[in-house]
């Protein structure tokens, strides 16, 4: 059984320690891609009539916003869990105490994903000064995201139960990070892709993300549960295989 009163005390302890940088930790998170966001949307946005008749600016907001979901929630379970894990020693000190690794585990999933949350919160405020969206598409999104963070804070632990250093991390980023961002559908549409790879990109939990966006900003309800329900396999699957990972690399070495 987990106890989720230990869960709540691991997630409590980094939130205490990252408020001595959250303003930094803050602007890096949010700087990078409304930076990115201003660059191609108000820059190539200018040089292009629009996509799927809407100004580019639109269509990139609604991307570039699922996308930095996806890097905060990795950053924070990569290379910060990392470091208490494995650098710090931090999760042994703990275990030392009565809580127990899978509470550990989960306690980093959830401020990951909160994290996540955080920084979302903060590029859909610049969204909406953008104008792009409207209230609900504000509220319902974040709530997706919030989902979104979870599933790549698991995605993130996974990795980080077999990195043996923080070079590691560099494969998922080549291998995993970088073609779902380009190959979601967070910039530009899939079906400009070969049939083959269009097929393969639909089902990469970015893109079921930035899917699942487009439907709340367009407001077509009716695909949005099916949306929904893949995102929650999805993080119920990364979150259990971050588990059973770092449960094995714990056994390895006591």
């Amino acid at each position: 059984m987990i106890n989720w009163w230990s869960v709540w005390c691991i997630w409590r302890r980094n939130a205490r320690v990252w408020q001595k940088l959250a303003i930094p930790s803050l602007l890096g998170n949010v700087l990078d891609p409304v930076m990115a966001l201003m660059a191609f949307g108000l820059g190539i946005g200018a040089m292009i009539a629009g996509v799927n008749g809407e100004p580019y600016l639109n269509y990139l907001a609604v991307g570039a916003v699922s996308v930095s979901a996806m890097n905060a929630a990795t950053f924070e379970a990569l290379y910060s869990a990392f470091s208490r894990m494995h650098v710090q020693k931090t999760w042994d000190a703990i275990l030392n105490t009565p809580v127990g690794l899978n509470e550990i585990v989960l306690g980093e999933w959830i401020w990951a994903a909160s994290k996540s949350a955080l920084s979302v919160a903060c590029m859909m405020a610049v969204i909406g000064v953008l104008g792009v969206g409207n209230w609900s598409f504000w509220l319902l999104g974040w709530l997706v995201l919030i989902l979104a963070g979870l599933i790549f804070s698991g995605m993130g632990l996974c990795i980080n139960a077999k990195a043996p250093s923080f070079d590691f991390f560099m494969f998922y980023f080549t291998l995993a990070v970088t073609p779902m961002t380009f190959l979601s559908g967070a910039f530009f549409p899939r079906d400009n892709l070969p049939d083959w790879l269009a097929m393969f990109a639909e089902y990469l939990p970015l893109s079921v993300v930035v899917d699942a966006m487009r439907l709340l900003y367009a407001g077509q309800w009716n695909g949005l549960p099916a949306q929904l329900l893949l995102m929650l396999i999805y993080a119920a699957l990364a979150t259990g295989l971050a588990v059973y990972l770092t449960r094995k690399r714990f056994s390895r070495s006591s």
